[in-house]
């Protein structure tokens, strides 16, 4: 129990403390993403150097769970291949289908740092889209951005 105590501070820490919240230019690609169940938003961009990701910045709006995770998520990603970050990726929707799993949340723990206190969010099929929302849109924006990089244009 103490140990889900510390996963809700971490998850509210994010929510009340966003990290990199705020639209930044420049970018390659912008997605909006909506969880119609609930009717969390994300707007995401995506900034490359190479196939790095520079800067990944959004707005959002939803509950505690949507707006956590994103900011959890760039703290991850940045400084990342895309490749790396879309790993990383593949790791938090592992987590999300562990239904509560703790050997799952113990094995991915270094990999996932603050965004394995969503280990808890896997018992609630419901809340599991909040979750993963920003990271699919990380996953449309970086391919969209890898694409304009290709053509030299913007997505």
């Amino acid at each position: 129990m103490q140990l889900q105590s510390m996963y809700q501070e971490i998850i509210l820490d994010h929510y009340r403390n966003p990290h990199g919240r705020g639209l930044r230019e420049p970018f390659e690609a912008e997605v909006h993403h909506v969880n119609p169940t609930c009717g969390d938003e994300v707007t995401l961009r995506v900034h490359l150097d190479g196939d790095t990701l520079a800067d990944v910045s959004y707005e959002g709006m939803g509950c505690s769970i949507s707006q956590a995770s994103v900011s959890a998520m760039y703290e991850l990603v940045i400084g990342k291949s895309v490749p790396e970050a879309l790993e990383t990726g593949e790791h938090f929707t592992t987590l999300m289908q562990s239904k509560g799993d703790a050997s799952v949340a113990e094995k991915l723990e270094d990999e996932l740092e603050d965004a394995i206190a969503f280990a808890g969010v896997s018992k609630y099929p419901a809340r599991i889209k909040c979750a993963l929302m920003s990271w699919m849109a990380l996953k449309d924006a970086s391919a969209r951005a890898l694409a304009a990089a290709q053509t030299g244009g913007k997505a």
